[in-house]
């Protein structure tokens, strides 16, 4: 049976990684969904929806660039399951408030403050183990693979959290715990090699910003990531999904956890894909047409009112994006240096974390302001114009070609 699993999935300690990504994933999305649920049920307002998306991304800026120095000068599997420690204790702290009634909304602002500090803390870490734990021939597929962890997670994690939820809040968050703690004993049991670095980082703000800098001077790579912050901040609907579910497409909990899982429908296709033929050719190209075919999908989902419509959409944007972040992520862990991977990480962090927990916020208010779906369709064709313009700003990103031809420049390092 295992030898008709991917080669990477057969080695052991990648294996434990992935299956720590997919449980802890599976239950941030069954926590996500109990969590809008409720959230939007205290006052019927898509501001409250956004001030959850902004108490998430509050800690990143503060924690990420520290904790990219954690990764890169400690065992990093020792952080990531530190920071799992945080997250296990989220899931159980909201079954105490869903227990004891709470009908306020600073419990879940906070609980949201400390999802996104051990996010923070922990992602850096993780993101870097797989680059340490596969070999170079190995890791287009790994980090599909991881995609499609996550991507699984997504799907199962709404459907089945909403489905919980119905039948008693309670068991949503219980179940997320254990889920939790079976990712920290997952990690306790992993094993790195013994990696030479070269000099350990020193505990200076030069050091703890060489991930910037690295960054900075890599346009290829500065190009890829600020794209998918620009598109996925202005383009992304998800934090407004409880909204459309109860006022526009007019369904329940269970309809809910089926829309937040079609985006993750559409990545797994895309993931699949990837992980049996990865990108050959034209890569930065494909880069941009996905971008562009994203915001597409967010134009028809924001006008449409057919809760079938909406699906396919949304499926849409999940393939494209799940391509998106595969050409992304392959382009960090292919030209940045195995000293600087947890610091360099933590700027990609940043970024992703503002075009999702910050694009929440983004968009709860252009929902207060002009309504759900004009907000959504102009986020959607904002991204098109970014797409394009983009192009523009980074010409060594739009003449990328093959990934595998990418490299760590050491003299920019």
């Amino acid at each position: 049976m295992r030898r008709r699993l991917p080669p990477v999935l057969q080695q052991r300690d990648y294996a434990l990684l992935w299956s720590t990504l997919l449980v802890t994933a599976l239950s941030a999305q069954m926590t996500a969904v109990a969590v809008g649920w409720q959230v939007y049920g205290l006052h019927r307002s898509a501001f409250d929806l956004g001030l959850i998306g902004l108490a998430e991304f509050v800690p990143l800026p503060l924690l990420a660039l520290p904790a990219g120095h954690l990764a890169d000068r400690f065992p990093r599997r020792l952080v990531f399951a530190g920071s799992l420690l945080v997250e296990t204790a989220v899931p159980a702290l909201l079954l105490v408030v869903t227990i004891s009634h709470v009908h306020a909304l600073w419990p879940y602002l906070a609980l949201a403050v400390a999802t996104g500090g051990g996010s923070a803390l922990g992602s850096p870490a993780a993101r870097a183990l797989f680059p340490e734990l596969v070999q170079p021939d190995l890791l287009a597929g790994a980090m599909a693979l991881r995609s499609i962890a996550g991507q699984a997670a997504v799907v199962a994690g709404p459907a089945v959290g909403g489905l919980l939820f119905a039948v008693r809040p309670e068991i949503v968050y219980a179940t997320a715990t254990g889920l939790f703690a079976v990712g920290f004993g997952c990690m306790l049991a992993l094993r790195t090699p013994r990696t030479v670095r070269g000099e350990e980082p020193a505990p200076g703000l030069a050091s703890v910003l060489a991930g910037i800098r690295f960054i900075r001077r890599t346009p290829v790579m500065l190009g890829a990531i600020s794209l998918d912050l620009f598109a996925v901040l202005f383009g992304g609907a998800v934090a407004l999904l409880p909204l459309f579910a109860r006022s526009i497409l007019h369904t329940g909990p269970v309809g809910l956890g089926v829309l937040r899982s079609a985006p993750a429908i559409g990545a797994l296709v895309a993931g699949v894909m990837l992980a049996r033929r990865p990108l050959r050719g034209s890569a930065g190209r494909t880069l941009l047409v996905v971008v562009a075919v994203f915001g597409s999908s967010m134009v028809v989902f924001g006008t449409s009112r057919w809760f079938a419509v909406s699906l396919v959409a949304l499926a849409v944007s999940g393939f494209a994006d799940m391509i998106s972040m595969n050409i992304r992520s392959l382009t960090v862990a292919l030209a940045t240096p195995d000293a600087l991977r947890g610091r360099v990480n933590a700027v990609e962090m940043v970024f992703i974390s503002a075009s999702n927990e910050l694009g929440a916020f983004e968009s709860g208010v252009a929902a207060a302001l002009m309504g759900a779906m004009p907000a959504v369709v102009a986020g959607g064709a904002l991204t098109i114009a970014i797409a394009a313009i983009w192009g523009r700003l980074f010409p060594p990103l739009a003449r990328v070609d093959r990934l595998e031809e990418l490299h760590p420049d050491w003299e920019t390092a």
